[in-house]
């Protein structure tokens, strides 16, 4: 018997095993070798979310195929994915912890949600294996449909919401990912965040979120202040208007508040299956999957750290 250390985890390789190799035994020595499903698919299962290793990798590493892999993974990331939504709830306006605002931000509720998105490079579609020109013309619009302006490259988008007093993730886009080039306010219309969001707590996001009261019930939405537009006269050159003093020390305040979700979003970048170019061929469920599993995840880390302010 052989013992395997990867990154913390533990793995037995029995020799036994290998005389059955391309029999049913074969297959049924190696999920109870590794415990998928049954005994230790979150450890598994975290193993290749975090590492975000190949198939051809774990087949190597464990003598199956990359078939096996494929159907064992799969299984145990949904498993995953579904504990990690379970798992997620909006603050609750009956709790007493809160956290002290600063003074500008009086208008703000004691309980909020931040909402932010993030974008993961996805495999750019093929153009040139395009046989006739109308062919060549809708593989490249499909292409474009993925393009990210703001990235430079093929990306895919994810919405993730975060309690502003202990960074707890309370919702991933419960809809689907979506194809990188989406609005962000866009995108939040169509998960119908704010209207599940209970009564009392605001909704906040930064400024690619302008507009975003009109979609609470209640018109808590909100967001940094605005530059003035248009031009200043009194100044040389036609320079526009400067921003008042007030409107600087509040966004300076507000982005203290809203910076919980940047946080959260490097805690979920650690895992290597959200910050690696996806090798999924834009395969939208199976990475919505992926980040409710790495959410569930980060979820865990934060009330075992933070146990005074989620319970």
């Amino acid at each position: 018997m052989s013992r395997l250390s990867i990154s913390g985890i533990s793995f037995r390789s029995h020799g036994w095993v290998s005389t059955c190799r391309g029999s049913e035994q074969w297959e049924e020595g190696v999920v109870r070798c590794l415990g998928c499903v049954t005994n230790s698919c979150w450890r598994w299962c975290g193993f290749v979310i975090r590492k975000y290793p190949t198939n051809e990798l774990l087949g190597f590493l464990f003598g199956v195929s990359k078939s096996v892999v494929s159907r064992l993974v799969n299984r145990g990331v949904a498993l995953l994915a579904q504990a990690g939504k379970d798992g997620m709830r909006m603050p609750d306006p009956g709790r007493k912890h809160r956290r002290e605002l600063d003074d500008l931000l009086s208008e703000l509720p004691e309980l909020g949600v931040v909402i932010d998105t993030f974008e993961q490079q996805v495999q750019r579609p093929q153009v040139r294996s395009a046989r006739t020109p109308k062919e060549r013309e809708q593989k490249q619009k499909e292409a474009d449909s993925w393009y990210s302006g703001k990235k430079k490259k093929h990306t895919i988008k994810s919405q993730v919401g975060v309690d502003r007093n202990s960074g707890e993730v309370v919702d991933v886009d419960v809809d689907e990912s979506v194809r990188g080039p989406t609005g962000d306010l866009g995108l939040l219309k169509k998960s119908l965040l704010m209207e599940r969001i209970p009564e009392g707590v605001s909704g906040e996001g930064d400024l690619a979120y302008v507009g975003i009261a009109k979609l609470h019930p209640q018109k808590l939405g909100f967001t940094p202040r605005r530059k003035p537009r248009g031009r200043d006269k009194n100044r040389p050159r036609g320079e526009d208007k400067p921003r008042p003093p007030e409107d600087i020390a509040y966004n300076k305040a507000f982005a203290k508040s809203r910076i919980v979700v940047e946080h959260t979003i490097c805690r979920m970048h650690r895992y290597e299956c959200l910050a690696q170019p996806d090798r999924h061929h834009r395969g939208i469920k199976g990475h919505t999957e992926r980040t409710r599993a790495v959410a569930g995840l980060v979820n865990r880390q934060i009330r075992h750290r933070l146990p005074f302010m989620v319970r």
